[in-house]
């Protein structure tokens, strides 16, 4: 399963050749992604052939319309993550910018289940549209910076293009007012500028959003950034980037966290499922990828939905 877009497909199918050869399998079949089918068409097609593992290069797209359709079958997926963020590689630790590993983990590599996350997006006219993540969903000023990208930028310099599409974004950054249920429980209110819904925690850069994300625990990692007064981002900044990404590497650093004051700014929680109902509507993204508005939510997690390969 290839985006055109990202591979060279000369390249691709002679390391594919000499790794099945290797690997003592047969030939593989080759399907591929369009603008009017980013990869859930094609899977379908790959099943139909009864494929016992389906490769997929290309970007998060593309990664999350193979894995939706595979969703609940033994059937596993094998990154060859050749986009912008590559999201799950890196959750996964799965090697970057090695396209000849990749492809060897396809043929060689283990099996691990892992969850994926499953949105139910209400819109504003009541359509109901159901799709999976494997990283992390939002609504609020993420999505919205996701929808202002330019993709010819975000082509030449990668994620850094999110970077340009936030400062555009800040203009109408404003409040997100929400109704929110955890568990089919009470209904409780929330003002937010994002709420996150991850299934892993790792964005690129180092970026550490939600440390407590695990890919295959059976729950949600929520993340509610709601900075308060004229320092709240730079707090909000220091949490993620301070103390996400380097105290909590080691025992002192942790300790250090344990003895601070929480910071108010960024809210954690962690559930099985999550519906997020907005006063209006706003954006909504999947894996880093715009999904239109939605005017509500539910977000629930499906364990082990998923099997990826993995290094033996």
């Amino acid at each position: 399963m290839y985006n055109p877009t990202k591979v060279d497909i000369r390249k691709l199918k002679k390391i594919v050749a000499r790794a099945e050869s290797n690997a003592g399998w047969g030939k593989s079949h080759w399907f591929v992604t369009s603008e009017t089918d980013s990869g859930q068409g094609a899977t379908r097609r790959a099943l139909a052939v009864k494929a016992d593992v389906v490769m997929a290069a290309g970007g998060d797209g593309t990664v999350r319309a193979v894995a939706e359709t595979l969703r609940g079958s033994s059937i596993p997926i094998a990154l060859l993550p050749l986009g912008t963020g590559n999201l799950l590689a890196r959750n996964l630790n799965l090697p970057l910018g090695n396209l000849e590993h990749s492809i060897s983990i396809a043929f060689t590599g283990a099996d691990r289940p892992i969850d994926l996350g499953i949105s139910e997006i209400t819109r504003a006219n009541g359509e109901i549209d159901e799709n999976a993540f494997l990283v992390m969903a939002g609504l609020g000023l993420d999505a919205r910076m996701i929808a202002l990208t330019d993709s010819k930028l975000k082509k030449a310099v990668g994620w850094l293009a999110y970077v340009d599409a936030g400062v555009r974004a800040l203009p109408s950054l404003k409040p997100v007012k929400l109704h929110y249920s955890v568990d089919e429980g009470p209904e409780r209110q929330l003002s937010v500028h994002t709420i996150l819904i991850g299934n892993c925690g790792a964005l690129p850069g180092g970026i550490l959003l939600i440390p407590d994300a695990k890919p295959d625990d059976g729950l949600l990692d929520i993340a509610a950034l709601r900075p308060q007064g004229r320092l709240g981002w730079l707090r909000v900044w220091n949490k993620i980037t301070w103390e996400n990404g380097v105290l909590r590497k080691s025992k002192a650093g942790r300790r250090i966290i344990d003895l601070s004051k929480d910071v108010k700014d960024v809210r954690y929680f962690q559930c099985r499922s999550l519906r997020i109902t907005a006063d209006e509507p706003h954006a909504f993204q999947l894996d880093g990828d715009e999904f239109g508005e939605a005017v509500s939510v539910l977000n629930r997690v499906e364990h082990h939905g998923l099997t990826v390969k993995v290094p033996a």
